[in-house]
This record gives structure tokens, C-alpha cells and sequence, in this order.
């Protein structure tokens, strides 16, 4: 009795830092559920601001929980042993329950902020704290199924009306009949007929993202089954169905590292993971958990996933492919599909910016649509690697080029801050590696992702293609950040004719140039490609170069956005806006 006693402090610790979970979590579904009004109203605005709020959600959790366990145990809050001795309680408690490994990580979360950890510390935090396949399939999600007891059509109009909305669908026969369309197709793809279909399996909520609704699920035949996604819109004649996905390559770009995070009220969260993970068995877990909203549970996954490798493997961090950075010092491990990114403690000419606009960049594409061309960050604080695992001339460069965040410790290289993201091969090697028709399809592909980026309000600001890199799926992706900004700030300009012949000649514009002007059409200079890449480039997006795309843009957006302003009222919140300052 006197040891239990004793010990009650750290067991009304345990349950603080539980309930202090619990909270969050409740907090995020609440957040979560307005998406199906956001789409049902189409305010896509609203949506932005409650993917803000979300995301900004779990730090605010946190930080209530460090103040009410400071409170609570005061001085013995800084004891390691004390730490020891309430991991074991907590861990104990929380093993195989729902989500039990997500309760770990946030307590892992206190327990770094509390004690200020650098590394890792196993005495005070869980070290092994991965997706858990045993876990997830005894606290599965269960499916809505469909059977087919000889009508497809009925079939799919069940699922599609258990999916209804407050307002209706523009032609409900329209959209059952495209869905067997593509089923129909799906099967004439196959080596053998797979037989009628038995059955469809739905998980039972909605998921959201960006301006669109998708519904996911699995077709199943005798001897066959295949992943089915879809993909619902909300237009002025009602809801619709946009296009439906069969394709495990379409599946994985939509929930790839380059989307938006879903709003999706699922509960477990690992068992809507081992649901999507049986669709896409080639996607890593910890970019599952992170496309479903739950950045920390995914940068726990990424971090232990990459570090047992680390451990196993025989190559070095190397310096990244690619030209060097002005901003960033890049490094990679050859046998990992990861890069990391350091800010330089200095810039080199013309870069005219600072740190602290560099890191605002990067939070504004956590916050803002991505449209399917940004790639996605992870920011990590105080991480450690063995200095054994490191080529010297990247040790070098970081000490010389990054010596305010980089230390050597005990045979640890410590990181103050840096950004973990997935690695692609930049466009301009991509162009000189590759057959002419990849290549061309990557200059058409990069003028797509422009106009992809643009009508989501964001212009890159250095369009060399050595700043977009191109996915295993041939996707050409935006992963320089530092000169990104709003469309809606640019000042596009056309470039006015000379008064002097000799003024084509200088080296700098003969007019003045203010930080935010712009001029389309000398967009073709930051093209260093083959001429003949370049015709390719012209013959499909030509409307790039020219001052009239651009600015019908920015009217669109404007309106957009005082549209908005006029809906709010004058006593709503007003939005949290990022400042590029």
C-alpha cells in the first residue's frame, strides 16, 4: 500500500497525459466533421482555415499538457527517473488499445519538450513505437459491404445514396452508370474474365480534401479483387461523380506526399490505415498516417522506419544529386528514398532573405493546398545521426555552411533543425538521363504543374527547373520553397520596348524592376533545356508567357477571396494569414 501510494502522483500523471490524448483527438474529429458541411456549402475557404486549425491543433494539445504536468509534479518533473518510472506506467496501460502507439507518441512529445531532449532518450520515451500490424488488425475499421444479388446498378446506387449530402446528386442514373463504365473497362483490361462481381466493400466515412469528396473501397470478384476510389464533386447543379480510379498508380498519387491531408472521422486511425495500406501495399505506412491528417504519428513512423535502416545499412549520407543550393545544404542516404535539408547560416548572392522567411515559407505549403505539386516536409528539432554515417565533405560543408545548427557530440552529429522529404530526381538530370519521350513528357508535365500551382494561388518565384523535381510517376514536382509566393502578390509585367537599340545589350533592365514584378514572357530564359524541348514547351503552354493568363488569374482569386470576406460577417474570426514578409 505505502509503494502504491507513492507512486500516485505518476499514476495522475499517466492518466493526465492520456486524457490530455484524448482530448486532442476528440478535438481533432470536431474539426474534422465540418468538412462535410465545408463541401456541402462549397466553402472552400472555410475548409482552408479548419485545415489550419488542425494542424496547428496537436502543438496547442501538447503544449496544455506540459503546463498541467509541470504544475502537477513540479521539481520531479525534470527527474529522469521519475520519467523511467511514468513510462512504464503509461506504457503498460495503453498497450493494445486503440491507437495505442499514437498515446505513445504523444507522450513522447511531452516528455521532449518537458526534459528538452536532444536525440533519443529510451528512458523517458517509447523508442519503438511503429505501426503495429497485430494492433491494426484486431481494431480494423469495419467496411459498409454491397452485395451484388444480381444487379450492379442497385448496388451502386445503395452506396452512392448512403453517401448522400443535404444537397442531392445532379443525375444520380449518370453517375451509377459511369461507375459501371470504368468497371466494365477495368475487366476488359484483365488476362482472364474474373466472373460477375460479388460484392463492394466501403470504409463508412467520406474523405475530404481540398475541393473534393472521395469514397473508398474494393470491387471484389470470384477470383480477383481490386481497389476502387470515388472521386465526387460539388458543382452548381449538385453533387457528381468527377472520375473514378481503379489504378493502383492513380490511388497512390492521390494519397502521395504531394496532396493535401484528408479530413476523413474514422476512428482507429491505424485501422483505417491497414484498410488503405491493403489498396496500396507499396505506399510506406508513415506517409498513410501523415496523408490522413496525422503529421505526428507519420514523422514517428518515417523517423524509426529511416533509422533502422540506418543502423542495418553500409553507405553514407552523401551530398544530394542535383545543382547546389544557395538556401540549403542537401543530403541523402543512396539507399533511401529521403533527402534533408539544412538551412545555410548564410546566403549566396542574389538570394536576398533570411531564416526566419525561409522556415515561413515552408509553413505556409504545410497550411496551403498543394495541388498535387508540392512536395510535403517534415520539420524535425534537435535530431542526432552517427557521425560514422557520414561522407566528410558533407560534415565539412555543414560545420563550415551550417554551424549555428550543426554540433558534433560523442560521435553524434546533432541537428538543431532541418526538413526530411521524400527524394526525387530533379527535372534538368531528369532531361539529360532520359529517352526523348520521357523528356517530353516532363517539359509538358512542368508547364501543367505551373498552371496546377497557379490556379491554387501560389507562383513558385525561381522557375528553374533544377527546383522541381520529377516522381516515380513521371510527375514534376515544386520542392524549392524559398522564393514561393501568392499570385495574387505578383505584379506581372510586360517587358517595355527600349528607347536605345544598345539597351537589348546590357546586363541588367534598362527600367526599373520592383521585388514583385514579373515578366512571362522572359520565362523561357529560366528554361536551360534544347531548343527543340523548348518548341515542345511553347506548343502546349504558350499561355504561360503571356501578361493576359497571369492577371485573369489574379482577378479570379481576388474575387474569390472578397467573396469570402463578405460571407464571413463582421463578427466572424478573422483568417490567420502567414506573412512573407
Amino acid at each position: 500500500m505505502p509503494a502504491t501510494t507513492s507512486r500516485a502522483p505518476l499514476f495522475e500523471a499517466g492518466r493526465l497525459v492520456r486524457e490530455a490524448f484524448v482530448k486532442y483527438n476528440d478535438n481533432f474529429g470536431r474539426i474534422t466533421r465540418r468538412a462535410k458541411q465545408r463541401f456541402e456549402a462549397r466553402d472552400w475557404h472555410g475548409a482552408e482555415r479548419d485545415f489550419g486549425e488542425r494542424i496547428e491543433l496537436y502543438t496547442k494539445s501538447v503544449d496544455r499538457a506540459v503546463a498541467a504536468l509541470t504544475r502537477l509534479l513540479g521539481q520531479e518533473a525534470q527527474e529522469h527517473a521519475k520519467w523511467r518510472e511514468l513510462k512504464a506506467i503509461f506504457g503498460e496501460r495503453v498497450d493494445g488499445i486503440p491507437d495505442g502507439a499514437f498515446s505513445k507518441t504523444f507522450f513522447n512529445s511531452v516528455s521532449r519538450r518537458i526534459l528538452h531532449t536532444v536525440g533519443t532518450d529510451p528512458d523517458a520515451e517509447f523508442v519503438d513505437v511503429r505501426f503495429n500490424l497485430h494492433d491494426a488488425r484486431r481494431h480494423a475499421v469495419e467496411c459498409r459491404s454491397y452485395i451484388n444479388w444480381g444487379s450492379v446498378t442497385e448496388s451502386l446506387r445503395l452506396l452512392l445514396a448512403d453517401c448522400s449530402f443535404d444537397v442531392p446528386y445532379a443525375n444520380l442514373g449518370r453517375d451509377v452508370g459511369r461507375i459501371e463504365a470504368e468497371l466494365t473497362a477495368y475487366v476488359a483490361t484483365l488476362d482472364t474474365a474474373p466472373g460477375a462481381i460479388l460484392r463492394f466493400d466501403f470504409l463508412p466515412a467520406v474523405f475530404y480534401q481540398s475541393n473534393k469528396a472521395y469514397l473508398i473501397g474494393k470491387a471484389f470478384w470470384r477470383q480477383h479483387e481490386a481497389p476502387l476510389v470515388i472521386a465526387l464533386g460539388h458543382h452548381e447543379s449538385g453533387v457528381v461523380v468527377d472520375s473514378i480510379m481503379m489504378s493502383v498508380d492513380d490511388i497512390s498519387i492521390l494519397f502521395g506526399f504531394t496532396r493535401s491531408y484528408f479530413f476523413v472521422d474514422l476512428e482507429p486511425v491505424e485501422g483505417a490505415v491497414f484498410f488503405i495500406h491493403s489498396l496500396l501495399p507499396g505506399k510506406p505506412i508513415d506517409e498513410l498516417y501523415t496523408v490522413l491528417g496525422r503529421l505526428r504519428q507519420g514523422k514517428t513512423e518515417r523517423y524509426q522506419i529511416f533509422s533502422t535502416h540506418l543502423a542495418s545499412c553500409e553507405d553514407r549520407f552523401i551530398t544530394a544529386p542535383g545543382d547546389r543550393g544557395l538556401v540549403m545544404i542537401v543530403f541523402t542516404l543512396p539507399s533511401y528514398d529521403l533527402v534533408f535539408k539544412i538551412i545555410r547560416d548564410r546566403f549566396g548572392f542574389p538570394k536576398n532573405t533570411s531564416r526566419h522567411e525561409v522556415m515561413s515559407k515552408y509553413e505556409f505549403v504545410l497550411m496551403h493546398d498543394r495541388a498535387g505539386r508540392l512536395i510535403d516536409t517534415q520539420e524535425f528539432s534537435d535530431i542526432e545521426f552517427p557521425l560514422d554515417k557520414f561522407e566528410q565533405e558533407v560534415v565539412d560543408e555543414l560545420l563550415a555552411e551550417a554551424g549555428e545548427t550543426t554540433r558534433i557530440d560523442n560521435g553524434q552529429l546533432i541537428l538543431r533543425h532541418l526538413y526530411m522529404e521524400r527524394r526525387l530526381r530533379p527535372l534538368n538530370l531528369y532531361l539529360r538521363e532520359s529517352p526523348r519521350e520521357a523528356a517530353e513528357a516532363a517539359v509538358i508535365d512542368y508547364g501543367q504543374a505551373l498552371k496546377d500551382l497557379a490556379r491554387a494561388n501560389i507562383f513558385p518565384g525561381d522557375l528553374l527547373i533544377k527546383n522541381f523535381g520529377v516522381t516515380r510517376h513521371g510527375r514534376v514536382i515544386f520542392y524549392d520553397y524559398d522564393e514561393l509566393c501568392l499570385v495574387t502578390e505578383c505584379n506581372f509585367r510586360e517587358v517595355p520596348e527600349s528607347r536605345f537599340d544598345e539597351d537589348e545589350f546590357r546586363p541588367r533592365p534598362w527600367f526599373h524592376v520592383n521585388s514583385n514584378d514579373v515578366f512571362p514572357e522572359e520565362f523561357l530564359k529560366f528554361l536551360a533545356i534544347e531548343p527543340s524541348l523548348r518548341e515542345v514547351f511553347t506548343a502546349h503552354h504558350a499561355d504561360l508567357l503571356t501578361v493576359e493568363f497571369w492577371r485573369n488569374l489574379q482577378q479570379v482569386h481576388r474575387q474569390s477571396q472578397s467573396k469570402e470576406r463578405s460571407t464571413q460577417g463582421a463578427h466572424a474570426r478573422p483568417r490567420p494569414r502567414l506573412a512573407f514578409s
